[in-house]
């Protein structure tokens, strides 16, 4: 992980969560809904785990892990259980999994090392497998050039072609779906997100 962007969340970790909104995002519901009851769900970045605890609420397994030690730690509050320390690049899985779900996670990742990172999550998918994550977009502007925002976080700040390619690069999926809407971020700044839907191939 980018030190500057691991450093934020080591420092600003309980503030972070504090400023997110109350409510779940609606994708999370639609996502799980997709799902066969009982399904097992892999969640990599999970934030403060207010995301896995809606997915244990609904009856799902859930492996979730953070790659910052304090982000793992505020999830293990929440959820009464220990949620390891994981970094993209160690997942080592096999077709374990029914589902993976990274909310506001992949973001960080530098688009030359996202599909080698998407390949990972593929392969720990079993066929059919649903796949949900989401992007900060881009548009070439200074802005985003430098790749960071007010706060010092690396960013990818993902075109749509560039997002595409780095979903085909990766793998090949039976379904490719990318819904692009308006948002916010912490700080309050406005903010495009990319929320990409995909399904492993069967």
């Amino acid at each position: 992980m980018d030190p500057q962007t691991a450093e934020f969340y080591r420092t600003r970790s309980r503030e972070w969560a504090a400023a997110l909104p109350h409510e779940l995002r609606p994708e999370l519901d639609a996502f799980l809904d997709g799902l066969a009851p009982s399904a097992r769900i892999l969640e990599m970045g999970c934030g403060d785990g207010r995301d896995a605890q809606r997915m244990i609420a609904r009856g799902f397994e859930v492996d979730t892990s953070d790659g910052v030690l304090e982000m793992a730690r505020l999830a293990s509050e929440r959820l009464g259980r220990a949620v390891p320390v994981m970094l993209y690049e160690e997942l080592d899985a096999d077709r374990l999994y029914d589902a993976a779900w990274c909310h506001a996670s992949l973001l960080h990742v530098p688009l030359a090392d996202l599909p080698g990172i998407l390949a990972r999550i593929h392969r720990a998918l079993k066929p059919g497998a649903l796949f949900f994550a989401n992007y900060k977009g881009g548009d070439g502007s200074p802005h985003h050039a430098n790749g960071r925002d007010d706060f010092g976080r690396f960013y990818s700040y993902l075109s749509l072609p560039d997002l595409e390619s780095a979903y085909g690069q990766a793998a090949v999926w039976a379904g490719l779906e990318i819904a692009t809407t308006q948002g916010g971020s912490f700080g309050g700044t406005p903010t495009l997100w990319h929320a990409v839907t995909a399904r492993k191939q069967s």
